[in-house]
This record gives C-alpha cells, sequence and structure tokens, in this order.
C-alpha cells in the first residue's frame, strides 16, 4: 500500500497517528468547504459560514476517527460517506442556529455536537440534502454503467461484490471507480 493512499492515511489515523490529518485535509478541506457552500446555498451567514463548517465537520471527522467512533472507515469511498455526512449535517446545525437565534433563542457561537448525531438515524432534512447531492453527482455521469456502480456503492456494495454482479474482476471496478472520482472532482477525464 502506497505511502500517499488514503487507505494508508486513514490506517494511520486509525491507529492514533494525528500526522495522519494531514495529507486528508490537504485532499478534502476544499471539497468539505465546497459541499458546505452548497448546502448553505442562498442561506444568510451571520456567525459563520462555509468555512466554519467545514472547519467543525474536519475537527468532527478526527476526533471520532482517532476514537474509534468510526468503525467502516477503509477506504476512500467510506471517507467519501463521512464527509458528506458529517458536512451535510454541520450545515443543517448552521441553519436551525441561526433560525433560533433569528426567532429569538439564545445567541452565541454555533455549536455542533456529533456525539448527540453518532449511531442515530438521519434527520429527513439532511436525508433531503444527501439525496440532493448524490443526484446532483450522478447527474456527472453520462455513461449509464457508471450511474449504476455509483449507485450500488452508495448502497454499500464491495467492489467484489459489484465485480461478481458484473461478470468482470474486481480491478475493472475500481479502474470505472476512478474514472467517476475524476468526473465528480470536475475533472475532464473520460
Amino acid at each position: 500500500m502506497s505511502q500517499n493512499s488514503v487507505t494508508h492515511w486513514l490506517d494511520q489515523l486509525k491507529d492514533g497517528n494525528p500526522a495522519a490529518a494531514g495529507p486528508i485535509w490537504g485532499r478534502y478541506f476544499p471539497k468539505f468547504v465546497e459541499l458546505a457552500r452548497n448546502r448553505l446555498a442562498g442561506f444568510p451567514r451571520r456567525a459563520a459560514d462555509e468555512e466554519d463548517v467545514a472547519l467543525s465537520a474536519f475537527d468532527s471527522f478526527f476526533r471520532d476517527a482517532t476514537a474509534g467512533r468510526l468503525p467502516r472507515l477503509d477506504d476512500r469511498d467510506d471517507l467519501w460517506r463521512v464527509l458528506l455526512m458529517i458536512t451535510g449535517q454541520k450545515a443543517l446545525d448552521l441553519i436551525r442556529h441561526e433560525k433560533a437565534v433569528k426567532r429569538g433563542g439564545r445567541s452565541g457561537g454555533v455549536e455542533f455536537d456529533l456525539e448527540t448525531l453518532a449511531g442515530t438515524e438521519p434527520t429527513p432534512e439532511f436525508a433531503a440534502l444527501a439525496a440532493d447531492e448524490f443526484c446532483r453527482l450522478l447527474g456527472k455521469l453520462h455513461d449509464p454503467d457508471l450511474k449504476t456502480l455509483a449507485v450500488w456503492k452508495m448502497e454499500g456494495h464491495s467492489n467484489e461484490e459489484i465485480a461478481a454482479r458484473w461478470g468482470c474482476v474486481p480491478r475493472t471496478v475500481e479502474r470505472r471507480l476512478r474514472v467517476i472520482r475524476s468526473l465528480w472532482a470536475g475533472e475532464d477525464t473520460a
């Protein structure tokens, strides 16, 4: 396994090595910010903005990963699902907080508490946001096979299970996943 692979960094992070957070931060923080910006689109920012949401999400991710509270965090696909969930929930928390303050609720800094969310079902609002984001990403895929693959991965199927369904080897699935990641990252690769 390469020292520069996401899987290697995740293993290091789960083993308590805080230095592994740096490469993950460098690669994923801009995506956290963009996701938060999309979720907060049209919502006025008062106490915090998309960078605050992204910082809070990364902090929660880091604390939970090093504490072993993210048991299904084995590869970049798991990482992306976790980041999508945490960042989306943080954006919703900010919106709720701002609306409460506007209605005369308490003021002060934005409080984020992933501990109260861990292990719970997503809120209907978050489920809708996640579904919207997934539909938006699927829209970037014009190949029906890539769309099918993305859906199966989001449903939690392993590369081996997908390869068996398609009658190919897992390496083919991994290659197609790289194409999807490239397209979703905004690159113009195949």
